[in-house]
């Protein structure tokens, strides 16, 4: 069996780091998106879509999702505890 990465949430749908592998996706994912966002969005004129920035959000999350798919428990709703 392979170590995860990511194991499922006790309660809802979606994933929770469980290795030190996990928490260095999410801080990488971190450390990526927000200077990415705010350097994307500085000369965006307000009232205005800033459609790069969107284009750019929605890449890195689906990558997280993948990465979180691949290494992780198989997503499923869940209301708690497993018994």
């Amino acid at each position: 069996m392979k170590k995860l990465w990511f194991v499922n949430k006790v309660y809802g749908w979606g994933w929770k780091p469980a290795t030190w592998e996990g928490w260095a996706v999410i801080v990488g994912f971190i450390l990526v998106y927000v200077p990415g966002l705010w350097w994307l969005t500085k000369d965006v004129p307000q009232g205005s879509t800033p459609t790069a920035a969107l284009i750019f959000a929605f890449v890195l999350v689906i990558a997280l999702i993948a990465v979180c798919y691949k290494t992780g428990e198989k997503p499923r709703w869940r209301w708690g505890k497993d018994t």
